[in-house]
């Protein structure tokens, strides 16, 4: 078995902090704890770079991770140059000692996570303080067996990158798909209703509390964000009531629209122990055949804009939009022939979408496994 040495992080890598200009830094090579995404999920078109000013520059093969509550257990991997918030710490690997794509994996676990937020400070929006994240313990292997360890890993995160990214390209053929169908060749014959002349506004409650040993598949907003990910939780942990999900319905979230897009398709597949946040608004189709149409109708980015743009509240990090605003949009009775030739094209799409994020679950999941075994010398590679 290979010798592995014991080392402090401060050894082994070092804090980038060359500071650019921020005119100088392309928009879309900006990373900001808000476009960061979880699980090692990339990142997001930039948003909220500043207009002036001076900002940390990154560089190819270095780690960056949001060191500010609540976006902690965000992680990227730089493979270019560009800028990034101070909120953003980036890692470079020293040389000869610890391989750079290593050096992500060994940054990704959660208990390195857990042990930046044991050291945070402040109240309002902590943050990991950087002597106490330099001081963490580790142990590394030899070069060699660092490499292998990170192939194995780079595998299975380029299979779920392959996926991802199909899932993106489905999501773009069905938004065209709609487009023409619905816009672009729309009927004159058709009438002119609203939302709710189609759906029904799903407001079941319950109170998982109650029922403190069921099992509930939970749909977050939290759970949204991380890449569409249900948690499974026992009712005593879930905090406040929440709605029944129905088959075949659409989850709207009502928090933030005009900043954070969040539209949730639930197919045949939803479990009866299946809730939402009642931050989502549960939109379910009269008739199951409109599902396809309505998600299109709602998420076409003009309709969307326009029931987003109500924002309302005193928080200016917590704004909502009123339901009826979703229920009450303009929409067109489209007939049903229309309908029935339209889920013929577009319904494949969706369910290999599904079938896709199933395969990405099982593959985190089989990582998430691997990866503090492998980091911990619990693997013989």
């Amino acid at each position: 078995m290979s010798e592995w040495k014991e080392y402090k992080l401060g050894e082994i890598a070092s804090f980038v902090t060359e500071k650019v200009a921020v005119h100088s830094i392309a928009t879309e090579k900006y990373i900001s704890t808000e476009n960061m995404l979880p699980d090692k999920g990339g990142i997001t078109v930039a948003s909220g770079k500043p207009e002036e000013g001076t900002i940390r520059k990154y560089y190819p093969n270095t780690t960056l991770i949001s060191n500010i509550r609540p976006y902690f257990k965000k992680i990227w991997y730089a493979t270019k140059e560009g800028g990034c918030s101070n909120d953003v710490l980036c890692f470079k690997a020293m040389d000869g000692v610890v391989e750079s794509k290593y050096l992500f994996f060994l940054l990704s676990q959660d208990m390195f996570f857990d042990y930046v937020m044991l050291g945070s400070k402040g109240c309002k929006m902590p943050r990991g303080d950087k002597a106490h994240i330099m001081n963490w313990d580790i142990s590394l292997p030899p070069l060699d067996e660092q490499r292998h360890i990170a192939s194995i890993l780079t595998s299975l995160d380029d299979k779920i990158d392959l996926l991802r990214r199909e899932n993106a390209t489905l999501e773009a053929m069905a938004e065209t798909l709609f487009r023409q169908w619905f816009v672009v060749e729309a009927k004159e014959e058709w009438e002119e209703g609203k939302v709710i002349d189609l759906t029904k506004h799903v407001k079941d409650s319950i109170n998982p509390q109650k029922y403190p040993n069921t099992v509930f598949q939970h749909y977050s907003i939290p759970a949204y964000d991380d890449g569409k990910k249900p948690t499974i939780e026992t009712g005593e942990n879930i905090q406040s009531n929440k709605y029944v999900i129905p088959q075949k319905s659409i989850l709207f979230s009502k928090l933030n629209p005009h900043k954070d897009k969040r539209v949730w398709l639930m197919l045949d597949d939803v479990p009866d122990n299946a809730v939402c946040s009642t931050e989502f608004q549960i939109v379910k189709p009269n008739n199951s055949e409109y599902l396809y149409f309505m998600y299109g109708w709602l998420t076409f980015k003009d309709n969307y804009e326009e029931i987003a743009s109500g924002v309302g509240g005193t928080s200016g990090s917590h704004q909502r939009i009123d339901p009826k605003s979703i229920f009450a949009f303009a929409c067109p009775k489209v007939d049903m022939e229309t309908i029935r030739n339209y889920n013929k094209k577009v319904e494949p799409l969706f369910y290999k979408q599904r079938n896709n994020q199933l395969q990405i679950q099982t593959l985190i999941q089989t990582r998430d496994g691997l990866l503090p075994r492998l980091m911990n010398n619990n693997i013989i590679v």
